[in-house]
């Protein structure tokens, strides 16, 4: 039996030079490559390479997964942009790991297959589904590193052997704003970890508004312009020689900061335990249980509603409806036939709501008594159990 396993790998800071290329076409000869990318499917055997070391060496970006489940996102940064220091209270086993290598920050988002079960092809997703995640990051939100915690959170949860204790001991990470209006790479990613919804819901309360990610251009150039020159002529130095990061994320970064309109998390709110956020997760499943019941019920009663209604004009017009049923036989075709059955089912609810059944039993006697040359129609009356009483 065949296994599917896809890898893909996106250079975004530079394309990849001759000599790089040739080293990434050694690892596959039918793989699709360019400059800027690397993507293979496996139905047989396996990747020659090791992505670790294609990212912390080529690529900024890395998706796999197999249909047993298994999945993996990578990202890589500057560490100009995004320093460890900022991802390491977010870290946890399986779920994140970070580590530096040549001044970029690399972040690993596992997700085992006995975590996930087997994959969802209708949901499969490409490396462009997620490739905006850097730019948030190096922007300063946050955002995706607490999903992965959440994504460890979740999992930890349905662990058999965890003692309670160990529950209440370990505290949430710092709890970026704009949890509740999430990105759509962000969702995304909340979806290719599997998070619990109410998890996520539950965190949220804890979370302030998203900032707007407008950029006011009049202010953003005004700030600019009191930038030091040192700063400038060193940002187009670098952009020139391709020494460093693009510098848009970074100048888009430090004016938020420095305007107070980022997404980073909040000093002054009161970090939960995983107890507690796991109990507020259960309280938001209890919630939406109840919301799904009462939103059934209104439904229930919104049909009988509709359903009296439309008895009560049945009774006010039940000869019009009689020769309804004759026209509709009439025509001698499955349709109508089908038709007339439905709508003498409903003419039987109505006399009996009305206490006149007897009537209704002699007025179908009658009828099957005329159309007895008609098989078809005689069939789909003693299927729906329209028989003479």
């Amino acid at each position: 039996m065949s296994q599917y396993q896809y890898y893909e790998f996106q250079a975004i800071e530079r394309p990849l030079t001759k000599d790089e290329l040739e080293h990434v076409r050694a690892l596959s000869s039918r793989a699709r490559i360019s400059a800027t990318h690397f993507v293979n499917e496996y139905h047989y055997g396996d990747f020659r390479g090791d992505e670790r070391k294609l990212m912390e060496q080529l690529y900024d970006a890395h998706l796999y997964f197999a249909d047993w489940g298994s999945r993996r996102l990578m990202l890589r940064l500057p560490t100009a942009l995004l320093p460890a220091r900022s991802a390491e209270p977010y870290c946890a086993e399986d779920a994140l790991s970070c580590w530096t290598r040549k001044g970029h920050l690399l972040l690993d988002f596992p997700y085992s297959a006995e975590d996930g079960g087997e994959w969802d092809f209708e949901r499969s997703y490409t490396l462009a589904s997620f490739t905006t995640l850097r730019t948030e990051l190096a922007a300063g939100d946050l955002r995706p590193l607490y999903l992965a915690w959440l994504s460890a959170l979740t999992r930890w949860e349905l662990e058999e052997d965890v003692d309670e204790d160990e529950y209440t001991a370990t505290i949430e990470p710092p709890v970026p704003a704009g949890l509740a209006q999430l990105t759509g790479a962000q969702q995304t990613l909340a979806d290719f970890l599997h998070i619990d919804p109410h998890l996520l819901t539950a965190a949220a309360r804890a979370s302030g508004a998203a900032p707007s990610q407008t950029v006011d251009k009049d202010a953003l150039a005004a700030w600019i312009r009191a930038l030091p020159g040192r700063d400038k002529d060193t940002l187009l130095l670098n952009a020139a020689l391709g020494s460093a990061p693009q510098p848009g994320p970074a100048l888009l970064a430090r004016h938020r900061a420095a305007s107070h309109g980022t997404a980073e998390p909040s000093t002054t709110t009161r970090r939960r335990s995983a107890a507690e956020l796991l109990d507020a997760a259960h309280g938001v499943r209890n919630e939406h249980t109840q919301q799904q019941e009462q939103a059934r019920a209104q439904a229930r009663r919104a049909q009988q509603q509709a359903r009296e209604s439309h008895l009560d004009h049945l009774a006010e017009n039940a000869e019009r409806s009689w020769q309804d049923i004759a026209d509709l036989i009439g025509q001698k075709q499955p349709g109508p036939y089908n038709a007339a059955v439905t709508l003498l089912k409903d003419l039987r609810e109505v006399h009996d709501r009305a206490g006149t059944p007897e009537e209704f039993a002699r007025r179908l006697h009658d009828l099957r008594e005329q159309h007895r040359g008609k098989p078809s129609l005689m069939r789909r009356l003693t299927d729906a159990g329209l028989t003479a009483r």
